[in-house]
């Protein structure tokens, strides 16, 4: 049976390395959740990859939940998959995942400078449909307005810590609201919080997301955004998102140095 999985598990390997295999399998349910996990299947396989990630962070750390977080929705193709991902990790795990969306509603704000690119993005681009949107969200809680403004108030409502967020803000003003959400108590986000940033192709660390990583870090001694080093060379189908990975290390986190026996997928052991 050994011989037999890992025959399965090298043909799976070359078979999904064919442009747009991995999508078409996303499709079917022809695979584990871990082996779709490792191989990168899905429309949006960042936020499955974080998703799950940082739902087995919480079951060995016995919790009994996370929150998972997009900023940035417009169209809400992302939420949607947000949903979809939050959904199958949960069923998995046995993991309460909420979902929650942060948006203007009206597109992109005004850029204050030359760190919001404006020669990139203006005002009004990517102007949400929100009515539309709202209908095609099953379990997504979207909350409109400016993230300086609805973070903070989001806070106190959490009922599980924050485990997985994605920032598609391309500001760098905008997102540095957004980190308004590591203001939190400690309680509010696992002790390492899986992040990823859709916007630092191209880029450099003085200016749009990557500014805002940069001046973040610079501004705190106990927490830090950190790329997830490597973590193509660890995959079975290296991909570019791997590289807009990141981790929150929350040092003073009461559960940083808690030990959680529960292994994520890796490209050792592919699940039949």
């Amino acid at each position: 049976m050994g011989k037999q999985n890992g025959l399965k598990h090298r043909v799976l390997r070359q078979v999904f390395r064919i442009p747009g295999a991995r999508l078409l399998a996303s499709e079917l349910p022809i695979t584990s959740i871990e082996t779709r996990v490792a191989l990168g299947l899905g429309v949006k396989p960042m936020y499955m990859f974080g998703i799950y990630r940082a739902a087995a962070l919480a079951k060995g750390l016995g919790l009994p939940g996370i929150t998972v977080i997009e900023f940035g929705v417009a169209g809400g193709r992302g939420l949607v998959a947000m949903e979809n991902s939050a959904e199958e990790v949960e069923r998995h795990f046995g993991v309460s995942i909420e979902v929650v969306g942060f948006d203007t509603g009206k597109g992109l704000p005004t850029p204050i400078d030359y760190r919001d690119l404006p020669y990139q993005w203006q005002t009004g681009f990517y102007e949400m449909d929100v009515e539309r949107l709202r209908a095609r969200l099953k379990r997504a809680h979207l909350i409109l307005g400016n993230v300086g403004e609805t973070v903070p108030a989001f806070l106190p409502t959490i009922k599980h810590p924050i485990g997985f967020v994605s920032f598609d803000m391309d500001f760098y003003s905008s997102t540095m609201m957004a980190f308004r959400l590591w203001g939190g108590a400690s309680e509010t986000r696992l002790p390492r919080v899986m992040c990823y940033f859709d916007d630092i192709y191209g880029h450099n660390e003085y200016i749009g997301e990557l500014g805002a990583i940069r001046d973040f870090n610079l501004g705190h001694s106990e927490m830090k955004l950190c790329p997830m080093y490597q973590l193509g060379h660890t995959q079975e189908c290296p991909s570019s998102w791997h590289d807009q990975i990141y981790m929150l290390h929350d040092f003073r986190h009461p559960l940083y140095c808690a030990y959680a026996n529960l292994k994520p997928p890796d490209s050792l052991e592919l699940a039949a």
